[in-house]
C-alpha cells in the first residue's frame, strides 16, 4: 500500500487502459489548478485519485470520481484511503462509482452514506461499434437528416486550437441556456493537459469560415466522453450541432471507442423523459430533445455515497449546502 506520485501514477494508470478520464493524471492536474488537490493511492492492484477540496481551518472535502474498481468493500485500499482522507481533515470523501445503477455491486457498508451525485447521475451512451451506417440506422430520422442537412448546407468540421473563441461561445451559450461556464483559464488548460496527449479534441462546425459551434471530447481506452460545448446564435438553421456531433463521435470511432457518453441528461426515468421533453424547457431538458436523437441507452450511474470522518461538521456542511 502505498500513496504515489503523479509520475507513478500514470506508469500505473498505463495497466489500466479503461480507466475513466476522471482519474487521470491529467484530470487531478487540471483540478489542482482550480481548488482541489490531487492524491493518488494504491494498494495491490487497486488504486484511486482522490481530490480533496479545500475549507477553512484547514479541513477539505475529499472526492473520488469514477474510480478504477469499487472502492466500498476493499477493506486494504479503504483503509489506506482512510489514512490519506484523515492526514488532509477530510470533513467527509464522497465517491462516485464508474458503474450504472443495473450493475452487480456490492451493498453499501454501514458505514457508509448514500449522497448526492456531483456528476450527472443520468446520461445517454451511445454505442460506436459496428459501421458508421449501422450508427446511424440507430439514430432518431430526424437526427441523421441533420446530419446530413448540415453537410448540405455548407458545414464543415475541423480541430480548433482557438480556446478563447471557444471561451466566447460558451458565454454565448450559458446565456441563452442559463448554463454554467467555466472559466477561460479553466478551459484553457483542460486543452492544454489532454489535446497534446490525444485524449481529448477541440472541434468547431464552421460556416464559410465563421464558427458556429464548438464541443471538447475526451477519449480513454473503449470510452468517450462529450463534456463541454457550445454554439452561436447565428445560422441555426443550418443545424451545425448536428453534424459537430457526429465527427466528435467518427473522432472517437478512429481513437478505437466503442461507447460516446453524451454527459448529462435530466434525472428521470425513460419514460417520464418521453413523456416531457416536448413541453419542458428547464434545466437539462433541452439538452435532453437534443441528445435523445442520437440513437443511446439512457443509463444512470451507481449510488454515490459518503464516508464520514466529522460527523457534526459533515452535517453542518448537508445543512449549508442545502440551503
Amino acid at each position: 500500500m502505498s500513496e504515489l506520485s503523479l509520475s507513478d501514477w500514470n506508469q500505473f494508470l498505463a495497466g489500466h487502459p479503461n480507466a475513466h478520464i476522471l482519474q487521470c493524471g491529467a484530470w487531478g492536474e487540471l483540478k489542482s489548478a482550480f481548488g482541489w488537490d490531487a492524491a493518488h493511492v494504491v494498494s495491490g492492484d487497486s488504486g484511486v485519485q482522490i481530490l480533496f477540496r479545500k475549507l477553512p481551518l484547514g479541513l477539505t472535502i475529499a472526492y473520488i470520481p469514477k474510480p478504477l474498481s469499487q472502492v466500498i468493500g476493499q477493506q486494504s485500499l479503504v483503509a489506506e484511503i482512510d489514512r490519506v482522507c484523515r492526514s488532509r481533515r477530510a470533513v467527509f470523501l464522497k465517491v462516485e462509482p464508474d458503474a450504472w445503477d443495473d450493475d452487480d455491486l456490492r451493498p453499501a457498508a454501514d458505514d457508509w452514506r448514500r449522497s448526492a451525485f456531483i456528476q450527472p447521475p443520468r446520461t445517454i451512451v451511445v454505442d460506436l461499434r459496428g459501421e458508421e451506417d449501422a450508427i446511424l440506422a440507430r439514430m432518431k430520422q430526424k437526427t441523421r437528416y441533420n446530419i446530413r442537412l448540415a453537410a448540405r448546407k455548407g458545414v464543415t468540421v475541423r480541430a480548433w486550437d482557438d480556446v478563447a473563441g471557444f471561451h466566447a461561445m460558451v458565454q454565448v451559450t450559458g446565456g441563452r441556456d442559463g448554463f454554467g461556464v467555466h472559466s477561460l483559464e479553466y478551459y484553457r488548460r483542460a486543452y492544454e493537459l489532454f489535446q497534446p496527449t490525444g485524449m481529448a479534441e477541440l472541434l468547431v462546425a464552421e460556416y464559410e469560415g465563421k464558427p458556429l459551434a464548438a464541443l471538447m471530447v475526451f477519449a480513454r481506452g473503449k470510452r468517450a466522453w462529450y463534456m463541454y460545448g457550445a454554439s452561436t446564435n447565428e445560422e441555426r438553421n443550418r443545424m451545425p450541432t448536428y453534424l459537430l456531433q457526429w465527427e466528435a463521435m467518427r473522432w472517437a470511432r478512429a481513437k478505437g471507442c466503442t461507447a460516446y457518453d453524451l454527459w448529462g441528461v435530466p434525472d428521470a426515468d425513460e419514460e417520464t423523459l418521453e413523456a416531457h421533453f416536448m413541453s419542458r424547457h428547464d434545466g437539462l431538458w433541452g439538452v435532453y430533445r437534443f441528445k435523445r436523437g442520437f440513437g443511446g441507452e439512457i443509463r444512470r450511474a451507481a449510488q454515490a455515497a459518503d464516508r464520514v470522518y466529522k460527523p457534526f461538521l459533515y452535517a453542518l456542511y448537508r445543512t449549508v449546502t442545502r440551503k
